[in-house]
């Protein structure tokens, strides 16, 4: 209860939408990574590189899920975050997929199939990679945090 307790990010504030409304909603790129599980290549999804200040939360939720404070440069080609935002905010399940043996990152609300998460990385500054995804992420800038509904995680560039 006391982990709860202090979570800002309520998870019943977001809602996975129908499945139609889903595939209406996202690009076939987009839907081919979180709902099929699939992974984009290297180098091309469109936050790979960006270190803008913001939040990047759920493509299909809204749901906030990692922070710019928390993106570092791992040469892996896809956004690399150190932490979510909240840990709950983020599943980790086993996938044993494609011979690998790995952790897959899903979305708590959409259930968004996110990327992985690795550990031991020499690149992260904590030894935690969350290798994720462009595709399943929509990147709010800092300065559209308020208007857009998410001004209860400003604080999170306070540090």
């Amino acid at each position: 209860m006391e982990l709860f307790s202090k979570l800002r990010i309520d998870p019943g504030d977001y809602r996975k939408p129908a499945a139609e409304s889903i595939r209406d909603k996202l690009t076939a790129e987009q839907y081919r990574i979180t709902q099929e599980n699939g992974t984009e290549r290297p180098f091309t999804g469109e936050f790979w590189n960006q270190f803008e200040k913001g939040i990047y939360v759920d493509i299909v939720t809204g749901e906030p899920l990692f922070s710019s404070t928390d993106k570092f440069e791992s040469g892996c080609g896809w956004p690399a975050f150190t932490k979510p935002i909240e840990k709950p905010a983020v599943v980790e399940l086993e996938d044993n997929s494609l011979g690998m043996r790995r952790t897959e990152v899903r979305s708590r609300a959409g259930d968004s199939h996110l990327g992985h998460v690795f550990t031991n990385d020499p690149e992260s500054p904590n030894g935690v990679r969350y290798c994720i995804n462009s595709a399943s992420l929509r990147f709010v800038p800092y300065a559209k945090m308020e208007t857009e509904g998410y001004g209860y995680l400003l604080d999170l560039f306070d540090k």
